[in-house]
């Protein structure tokens, strides 16, 4: 039968038609309220456990089976920001709810509910202590998630709904969906986006309509009768747990209960879908899904700079090889910050937060080290591509944990203790054993992406055959493959020529995903030609976009227009930015642009926006005050604040406005912003320049709602 539940929104909650119920579960959450600074010093009294106890009004003891309701330990936000948008860090929220859960769990509770999250990284943080405290206490509960979407089916930080179905199942969690917010109308659109993406139970728990205040009290639109109506469509669309948030009470579940008491929920089906994800959006993988392209230039291999940057600590260095590759196509990020004389643990934590806080795309981590690996995909935020496992027994037993408990779509190549199979025989059966390992671990297939390696044809002239093979044969048999294709060329002249031509082959003969350079020109019109000749691009629509690009590009590459201009000064900018923060790097800036089969939600500038309005608009600190320094040497303050950073932020607000831009981009944008401002104050005092005073202006809001945030930007 549908369960059904009552959820915190109206203080109180109740899990059956039983009034008795109620007043029980408000005396608990009364106490729990007033215990609520006692609890940050982890302690409860002994009539606030008993409160806890009680709501399952039957003796410690009793199985659960014979209980006439199941009582969730509920809890929601923690009412901080994480970073990179607030103060908060990931590991101190973890901890937070962790000391909550452990005086929580004990009392005998049947299942956690986290809830009311609008905030995918928090979402993490609170489902992945409720499982760590599970472990610690040996409890077998299931862990329910819910979070809260607006109009338009997004988060407040982005997330869309698949993209919280990827994160949620990738950690675990037992059943998910949303609550709160909206009502039963307004939630039922996004039901079916759900259940079509989810392998696991989905929750959806409406408000009784929406608030309206009336002789000073809030109501809800809904009536009881015509919520019972709605939920019975959103069951109908494959919802399997039902309940209500703000505004309803007992008779709201109990017309929800009586409308689908002989209706029974279907079971979930497996979808096999391998999908990936960053905070805002998913990249599905293989399928009828055309190709992924994987940017591969972070990583210090044959990159004499990039080595320079990661020993000088060059951060702003190695996010711009990341923006780069964005806007030349890439859908995904490789990040691999590998090097014997620095910390990579440290380096790839860093590297992969500063990403994300400029960057909507998915990352892949790519390491060797098992410690490396966990720290990355602990604080990444979102369902990452992880690189790599292959056929040891001890490397797949360090590595499928992880990927079992963070989740994540594990690249997996055809390799073990006896080297790399010359054919792709000996590769497929590699494969087998990296396939029936995982299932071992819980993980399924639609988890894992097979590299059947791609080896320099230079030094076996029959290695592409064998790995072309290998890839066709995993194709056929329903699975994954990437392959890092510019490998094959190592050694030849004109490689690009070589690494395109293989490129081709391999999407011919199915490839997933490629990781490649997202700047080579070659490779990006052998992708776009790909595409439209194999049916992955709709009307050629992605084609003629980068014919265009392209055209507009060659002519650019032969005036001397202003264009030329501006990359270099933002190269000049990107310079002082990376000495600033103790690089020694110049990047090399392109300008060139290709099509993609998947876009990121991502700030754009105007067309001839300056290098100033673009690092604002990107939410580059430290070139927003080096371009502001460069500036103020030859202009004046306020024209750089009317001309450059104000246009910078219109930008941006207006992309938040239409949803193109999402919380996390709004705030870097406006860290941005102050950065310059910061150097154009220190200017002001220290030229003795003083503005004319127009009074004071004081912004009261509630620290930590969030209008907090509106007024801090």
């Amino acid at each position: 039968k549908f369960p059904a539940e009552k959820t915190s929104g109206a203080a109180s909650r109740v899990l059956s038609a039983r009034d008795s119920l109620e007043e029980v579960v408000k005396a608990a959450v009364s106490n729990a309220q007033k215990a609520r600074s006692r609890i940050e010093n982890e302690v409860l009294s002994a009539d606030e456990l008993d409160s806890l106890r009680a709501a399952h009004l039957v003796p410690d003891g009793q199985p659960p089976s014979e209980r006439p309701h199941y009582i969730a330990f509920d809890i929601g936000p923690c009412g901080k920001l994480l970073k990179p948008m607030g103060d908060l860090d990931f590991e101190d929220a973890v901890s937070l709810f962790k000391r909550t859960f452990r005086i929580g769990l004990p009392c005998g509770v049947d299942a956690v509910l986290v809830e009311t999250m609008n905030d995918c990284y928090e979402a993490k943080a609170a489902v992945l202590a409720a499982k760590e405290v599970c472990g610690e206490l040996g409890l077998d509960i299931p862990v329910f998630a819910t979070t809260v979407y607006d109009e338009n089916g997004r988060l407040l930080t982005g997330a869309d709904p698949e993209t919280m179905t990827a994160i949620f199942e990738g950690l675990g969690a037992d059943a998910f969906g949303m609550n709160c917010s909206l009502g039963p109308e307004q939630m039922a659109p996004f039901v079916p986006r759900l259940t079509t993406a989810a392998s696991i139970p989905v929750i959806v728990n409406p408000n009784a309509g929406l608030p309206r205040s009336e002789n000073g009290n809030t109501v809800y639109d809904v009536t009881a009768e015509h919520f019972a109506e709605v939920m019975t469509r959103i069951a109908g669309s494959g919802a399997d747990l039902l309940g209500g948030c703000c505004g309803t009470n007992p008779e709201y579940i109990c017309r929800t209960v009586n409308a689908l008491q002989n209706r029974k929920a279907s079971p979930v089906a497996e979808k096999n879908l391998s999908v990936i994800a960053s905070y805002t959006h998913t990249v599905n993988i293989g399928g009828k899904n055309a190709p992924v392209l994987i940017g591969e230039r972070i990583n210090p291999t044959g990159k004499k700079k990039f080595k320079e940057a990661l020993r000088a600590n060059d951060i702003p260095y190695i996010v711009s090889q990341g923006l780069e590759q964005e806007t030349n196509g890439a859908q995904v990020l490789d990040v691999n910050v590998g090097l014997p004389e620095i910390d990579e643990k440290k380096m790839m934590v860093a590297v992969v937060g500063e990403l994300q806080a400029v960057s909507a795309l998915p990352l892949q981590i790519d390491t060797s080290s098992p410690e490396v690996m966990e720290a990355a995909l602990r604080r990444y935020n979102g369902k990452a591509l992880v690189n790599s496992v292959n056929g040891k027994q001890e490397v797949m037993r360090a590595v499928f944990p992880l990927v079992k408990k963070y989740g994540g779509v594990v690249v997996a190549l055809t390799i073990d203790e006896s080297g790399i199979p010359e054919t792709s025989a000996g590769r497929l059966a590699i494969v087998k054993k990296l396939y029936d390992t995982a299932a071992e671990y819980g993980i399924g297939r639609k988890n894992i992406i097979i590299d059947p390696l791609a080896m320099s044809v230079s030094s076996d002239d029959k290695a592409p055959v064998a790995t072309l093979e290998t890839v066709r044969a995993v194709h056929d048999a329903g699975g994954n493959t990437i392959l890092g294709v510019s490998n094959v060329s190592f050694g030849l002249p004109e490689r690009e020529l070589v690494t395109a031509a293989f490129f081709t082959m391999a999407m011919q003969s199915g490839l997933s995903a490629a990781i490649m350079n997202p700047d080579s020109e070659e490779m990006r019109k052998a992708y776009a030609c790909c595409c439209v000749l194999s049916g992955h691009d709709a009307q050629c629509a992605a084609y003629i976009s980068f014919a265009e690009k392209y055209a507009a590009e060659k002519e650019k590459q032969t005036s001397s227009s202003a264009d030329g201009e501006r990359l270099a000064a933002l190269r000049r900018i990107a310079a002082i930015a990376s000495a600033a923060s103790g690089g020694t790097v110049s990047p090399d800036v392109s300008g060139a642009a290709a099509g993609g089969t998947q876009a990121a939600p991502q700030n754009t500038a105007p067309a001839g926006g300056s290098p100033l309005q673009h690092a604002i608009i990107r939410g580059l600190k430290a070139e927003a005050a080096a371009g502001t320094r460069e500036l103020i040497k030859t202009a004046v303050p306020l024209d750089i604040i009317n001309n450059e950073l104000i246009p910078a932020l219109d930008v941006v607000g207006k992309g938040f406005e239409t949803k193109k831009v999402y919380l996390p981009q709004l705030l870097m944008s406006a860290e941005a912003a102050a950065a310059a401002f910061s150097v154009i104050k220190g200017h002001l005092a220290k030229t003795g320049t003083q503005g004319k005073s127009r009074g004071t202006i004081i912004v009261a809001t509630v620290k930590g709602d969030i209008h907090d945030i509106g007024k801090n930007i």
